[in-house]
């Protein structure tokens, strides 16, 4: 069969004609059992102690070089590329047994296939480091061809996986992301605190302001909620005895994307019994300087058009001074019309249900995007924290802090409150602006009120997100996650090689 179409279409067929004569030949295309001594980095940073030695290294073919009886590739793993070396004499009289290939089977390989090759560690006559192969297996055939580069943004978010394979910035991303979540959990862990399951189906979801999502539990006939914070179970806990608690995870909130925002993150959040928000503030400061210094060596960021050094002293902030000087606005006697005067001066346009808590926090918002930080803003009023202890001189703020860094809340914590009376007042009137169509308004949850009436001790609670991360490595949230939340797509050129039925069924089973 001659096949002379170059597109993707073209290039799968022969592919698979490779495929077919691999199996004509009695070679496993997909075989179980792989072999892998060595990462190709570790061979590279350790040739001294290799050369001459023969080992065995696996990964993807991403380079094909035929020099008559000679072929240069090059073998990527996740640490990196190292050249092998294929001769015909070294390879002269092999036959494929035990899934070995001979000489002549190469010109069934392409770019992009993954292998097990076998040789000895040596450097070519230009010196580069590199495995004269004396055996070649394959792994997995690939029948699409590998992209050299990808430059629609949309396309790279979807298929992440070539993404990542062949940007390899990408891939140190994210394990500088893996080094981020491991270095909060060594910080917390050494410091007595103990990671907890909470669950992530509620019938009452609550710690935050934000709209759900919601889901059927069948066997339970009910509805449940995604949660959207771990708080309120986590203070069940310190109720329960536990006095150091976080847990990290994902939380889940059915809003708007933006640069800076997923409805699906992931978040670490603690609570400390016997400790109020400014005990918190100090432990909080440190885990910022600790995580810059142990993922990146340094504590001074670039980020958002903002330059800030997390060793620099933190600034506080008052909340409610810094709105009455910036803009004119007392947050407790001037009118709504008077604060949407200024929030429309500003340019900010509001939309939905707007109550005096919505106009309140976008005039801070406006403040907020100009502050570089590393800077605390603290002394909220009490209408807008249902869940902070209010001040022991003012009724009428609370102990509440926030993290603020390039003009964004990147932290949010306070002393909580624990006398069950207080804390179901506050309730009440989240849930009369709930009622009021407000569905960010947090729900009335009584059971935790009831718990609260068997006695809490004091406790700060503290929640940041992976938005820290991405505010670190200055990149957009869904830059920022392996697999973010897309549309539902199929791409044309699957449509004709998979055929109608196929494209039919998976959109009749994404409908049901």
């Amino acid at each position: 069969m001659q096949i002379t179409a170059d597109d993707l279409i073209g290039q799968r067929q022969r592919r698979l004609l490779k495929l077919q004569e691999f199996k004509k030949k009695g070679i496993d295309p997909y075989p179980a059992k792989a072999r892998k001594d060595h990462p190709n980095q570790y061979v590279i940073d350790n040739f001294e102690k290799l050369e001459n030695r023969t080992v065995t290294l696996s990964g993807r073919l991403m380079s094909w070089r035929e020099h008559g009886k000679v072929i240069f590739a090059d073998l990527l793993d996740q640490t990196g590329q190292i050249q092998i070396w294929l001769k015909a004499d070294s390879l002269a009289g092999k036959t494929a047994g035990k899934g070995m290939l001979a000489w002549e089977d190469l010109k069934l390989l392409d770019a992009g296939d993954i292998v097990e090759v076998t040789g000895t560690v040596t450097k070519t006559a230009r010196g580069e480091i590199s495995l004269l192969v004396a055996g070649t297996r394959l792994l997995a055939k690939s029948l699409r061809p590998i992209p050299r580069v990808i430059t629609d943004r949309e396309e790279l978010l979807r298929r992440r996986y070539l993404d990542l394979l062949i940007n390899k910035d990408k891939r140190e991303l994210f394990v500088r992301k893996a080094r981020f979540w491991e270095a909060v959990r060594r910080y917390l862990t050494e410091r007595g605190f103990i990671e907890v399951e909470t669950p992530v189906l509620e019938h009452v979801t609550g710690g935050a302001d934000a709209r759900p999502f919601v889901t059927r539990h069948n066997e339970l006939d009910t509805d449940f909620y995604l949660r959207i914070s771990t708080e309120l179970s986590q203070k069940r806990l310190i109720g329960a005895g536990f006095e150091k608690v976080f847990t990290l995870g994902p939380n889940f909130r059915n809003e708007g994307v933006s640069e800076e925002h997923l409805q699906e993150y992931t978040q670490v959040e603690w609570y400390w019994a016997y400790a109020n928000y400014e005990d918190n503030m100090n432990l909080v400061k440190e885990l910022f300087r600790h995580l810059a210094q142990v993922v990146y060596g340094r504590t001074r960021f670039e980020s958002r058009g903002f330059v800030f050094d997390l060793a620099d002293e933190w600034e506080i902030i008052d909340y409610t001074d810094i709105i009455k000087q910036k803009l004119g606005i007392d947050v407790f006697k001037s009118a709504d019309e008077e604060m949407l005067k200024v929030l429309k001066k500003e340019g900010v346009s509001l939309s939905g249900v707007i109550n005096r808590n919505r106009l309140v926090d976008n005039l801070w918002k406006v403040i907020r995007k100009k502050i570089a930080g590393p800077a605390f803003v603290v002394n909220e009023p009490k209408f807008m924290s249902p869940l902070a202890k209010s001040r022991t001189d003012n009724e009428l703020l609370t102990e509440r802090f926030h993290v603020i860094l390039a003009g964004s809340e990147l932290g949010n914590g306070y002393s909580e409150i624990n006398d069950p009376q207080d804390q179901l007042e506050r309730f009440l009137e989240q849930q009369s602006l709930r009622e009021a169509g407000d569905e960010e308004a947090q729900m009335l949850d009584i059971d935790y009120v009831e718990m609260l009436e068997y006695g809490m001790p004091p406790v700060s609670g503290y929640g940041q997100s992976e938005r820290v991360f991405w505010f670190f490595e200055d990149i957009s949230a869904r830059e920022g996650v392996l697999f973010p939340q897309l549309s539902f797509e199929v791409d044309k050129l699957t449509g004709k090689i998979y055929g109608n039925d196929v494209i039919r069924f998976t959109k009749r089973h994404r409908k049901d």
